[in-house]
């Protein structure tokens, strides 16, 4: 039965447990309804035996993402284009002001880790997001999933290692990568194709997320050369209206393309050694919706 007390014990863990839910989802919508069903669960269950809410609001929302990632696994299957994290506005300021917070600007909500992520199993995700994201003791882990502690230990080594081997090394300073990124502003606005090449490593990779809504490459385009092209190509005519702006997202600096003020495009860099090793762009409007400006009231 709901209670005031109830919702201020949920309300306390509710930035964790969005935070785990859009690990192991890589959609807000996904990780809202997540944590949703676990609030109707929490609020209408019996309580009187739980001794630590935080706990089982982790082991009841760490489960019902599983559950919805084996049902949405097939849905992303059937997506136009490459899939990409729905991207989520990370600025709290110059200070966070709680651990889960904190842990929500970690490394393991950039977009690169959350693209390796999509390759693990629902178990080993799960095991990875609680582990390495949130510092959960394997013991609580194992509760959680219902297995043993030390299957819970070799899913966590498997997924490990599977996100080293797949994930791609870039710099983190983000200091670094906002000047790189307005680098490289500069050079696809101006159609700087030499100035473009000269930012972008050999070997760049260029992923676009349209979910066949909104105009964006089908595949993953490969080579500076082609990059760079398709770049100047898009930005030769900017629509009436274009503004560029600036934002956190996952953890990094990001930038936001608008028209007539709704948003467009956000597009984050990868880089290494001062290249541009990837360029990853979300136009999926249904994945924008963060970042769209309040309605005047």
């Amino acid at each position: 039965m709901e209670t005031p007390a109830a919702t201020a014990v949920f309300e306390e863990h509710r930035a964790l447990l969005t935070g785990v839910a859009y690990r192991m989802l890589g959609r807000v919508a996904d990780a809202e309804d997540v944590v949703q069903e676990a609030w109707l669960r929490w609020s209408s269950g019996d309580r009187a035996e739980v001794r630590e809410p935080g706990a089982f609001l982790v082991r009841i929302t760490t489960r019902l993402a599983i559950d919805r990632l084996r049902h949405v696994t097939s849905r992303r299957e059937a997506y136009v284009g490459p899939w990409l994290p729905e991207p989520v506005v990370t600025h709290y300021g110059p200070q966070v002001p709680d651990t889960a917070e904190r842990a929500l600007l970690a490394d393991t909500v950039s977009v690169a880790v959350l693209v390796v992520l999509e390759s693990l199993s629902p178990s080993e995700r799960a095991v990875f997001v609680l582990r390495e994201a949130f510092g959960f003791p394997y013991a609580e882990i194992a509760a959680t999933l219902e297995k043993s502690e030390a299957a819970v230990r070799q899913l966590a080594g498997r997924a490990r290692r599977h996100v080293a081997e797949r994930r791609r090394r870039f710099d983190a300073d983000p200091a670094r990568c906002r000047e790189l990124t307005e680098r490289f502003l500069e050079a696809a606005a101006g159609g700087d194709l030499q100035g473009l090449l000269r930012l972008l490593a050999p070997d760049v990779m260029l992923v676009g997320d349209s979910g066949g809504k909104a105009k964006a490459p089908r595949r993953v385009l490969v080579t500076a050369d082609k990059v760079g092209r398709f770049l100047c190509a898009v930005t030769r005519d900017p629509a009436e209206g274009t503004q560029y702006s600036f934002v956190e997202a996952n953890g990094a600096p990001a930038l936001l393309v608008s028209v007539g003020g709704r948003p467009d495009s956000v597009i984050q860099l990868e880089a290494r050694d001062g290249r541009i090793t990837c360029v990853y762009i979300v136009r999926n409007p249904d994945k924008l919706q963060a970042f769209a400006a309040p309605a005047p009231s």
